[in-house]
């Protein structure tokens, strides 16, 4: 009775996710979420750094216009709350492996730029005012249009160009790569390690992890990358154990960059979810004016229409779910729900939330369907309650897994004519300036602006889709939003 019972819900299953028609199967699935979830379980550590402090009186503390701060322990839960949440929906309702979680860029803005003018219920009433337009564009069927008017060789273009950002966050992440102070009397901007040499033991780490991770998908070893988390974990407790290298806390170079490899004091915690709700949907266009919060909505738009699109378009041909004109099947429907995280992450004040580029590491584990997002979803749930236990997983351990799947990712550069300037020049720059200026969004941006300039200066002009006008139009505008608002301000 048991077996026909498992059978009857591997069954259903496989029907509504449509595993086997992907060909895949249960375990890839399971197993490309939990990659997907260490590779992307940072956010809980991070985004409550970014948006959060442990007090006002702290020199680093993120204060709004009235000095009130957003408690770390409250962000990092409601991070992993709506992290769950959308992961499962969107696994479910649009059956694409790509979770969802607080998209990076969004959350320092709002701390950096929009914090400061208002006070945090107002900033997150401006995300969620951002996620209404994006769902209100995704319905009347305009940010599809737009998606499928991408030209094929563009869409290529930023596949190539997430990979090659994602490896960038790995490299960072480890401390392979390091930005070199200005006080060093040089006009370097980065580095390899600390003065040429990886001199550090989690960087060492990472390093050993990138060349097992690598050997195991060259070998097409099952679970590889998985393993190499593990692995590559465990290596980092032995080392924090014998050689007691600490956190970095932007004081010690040679330390642990996000979470510290510890047997954790206690494995389960309640989490506080005080944050959920407290939302002023309109209180910033009375305290900075309707034209200032008018431009910092249009500013959040643009990002996350595109960063969101761009994103997509990259897990989508890698998971080769795409048509060979880069275009996903319900993609509609897909566009809704990731528009729904702004709405339900702003609501939760844990910003923005929308498709993660390291989705890529589950789908170079075989996952192919939603399933895999519910797994990631639950597991992010487990989250909030077992802190202490995920947090033993150090960045250094899973950013390898960024770098291996950057490695696959740049692979679509085959799809690009590049004897062909006009296509050359805008896919160069698309997969140049995401990794450059951490932005999947600029990447984008800059590829459209250029491919319609060469186009129609090379007597293409026909060839060019209005849409394509209208964004690059857009996206000019989003590049000049700070003169743009001194101007009007």
């Amino acid at each position: 009775m048991a077996v026909g019972t498992d059978s009857k819900r591997t069954s259903f299953l496989d029907a509504y996710f449509k595993i086997t028609e992907r060909g895949s199967t249960v375990s890839r699935e399971v197993r490309g979420g939990i990659v997907t979830f260490f590779a992307m379980s940072y956010i809980v550590v991070l985004n409550p750094l970014i948006l959060g402090s442990f007090s006002a009186d702290d020199a680093s503390a993120k204060v709004d216009v009235l000095g009130n701060i957003l408690p770390i322990n409250q962000v990092a839960a409601v991070t992993a709350l709506v992290a769950g949440f959308m992961s499962i929906v969107f696994g479910v309702v649009a059956n694409y492996p790509f979770a969802i979680a607080a998209g990076l860029g969004i959350n320092s803005l709002l701390a950096v730029t929009i914090a400061p003018q208002v006070t945090w219920p107002e900033a997150m009433g401006l995300v969620v005012i951002d996620g209404i337009i994006i769902v209100v564009l995704a319905l009347t069927g305009f940010r599809t249009a737009v998606f499928n008017a991408i030209p094929a060789e563009l869409k290529a273009a930023i596949a190539a160009g997430i990979g090659a950002f994602i490896a960038m966050i790995g490299l960072v992440d480890a401390g392979f790569v390091r930005r070199i102070p200005d006080a060093a009397g040089t006009t370097v901007p980065v580095g390899l390690g600390i003065d040429g040499s990886i001199a550090s033991w989690p960087t060492f780490v990472f390093v050993v992890g990138v060349l097992l991770m690598g050997v195991l998908v060259a070998r097409k070893v099952r679970g590889g990358l998985l393993i190499g988390i593990v692995v590559t974990t465990i290596l980092s407790m032995i080392i924090e154990a014998v050689t007691d290298v600490g956190p970095s806390l932007g004081t010690n170079p040679k330390g642990w960059n996000l979470s510290t490899p510890e047997a954790p004091d206690s494995f389960f915690g309640i989490p506080d979810l005080s944050l959920v709700g407290n939302v002023d949907l309109f209180g910033a266009f009375t305290r900075i004016g309707v034209i200032a919060a008018t431009l910092l909505v249009f500013t959040l738009v643009l990002a996350n229409f595109f960063d969101a699109m761009g994103t997509m378009t990259g897990l989508g041909k890698e998971a080769d779910l795409a048509d060979k004109n880069g275009t996903l099947p319900g993609i509609g429907k897909a566009l809704v729900v990731e528009g729904t995280g702004a709405i339900v992450g702003g609501g939760a004040s844990a910003s923005s939330n929308t498709v993660f580029v390291e989705s890529a590491s589950g789908i170079a584990e075989g996952a192919r369907t939603g399933l895999a997002n519910v797994v990631t979803g639950v597991l992010f749930l487990l989250a909030m309650f077992l802190t202490p236990l995920y947090e033993v997983v150090p960045i250094e351990a899973a950013a390898p897994a960024l770098v291996v799947v950057g490695a696959l990712m740049i692979g679509q550069v085959r799809d690009i004519d590049f004897s062909v300037f006009a296509v050359a020049l805008p896919a160069f720059l698309t997969i140049m300036v995401m990794p450059f200026t951490y932005s999947i969004a600029n990447g984008i941006g800059v590829g459209f602006i250029t491919w319609v300039v060469l186009h129609a200066a090379s007597g293409k002009i026909r060839t060019i889709h209005p849409l394509m006008w209208i964004v690059a139009g857009l996206f000019a505008l989003y590049f000049s939003v700070d003169p743009i608002t001194e101007l009007l301000t």
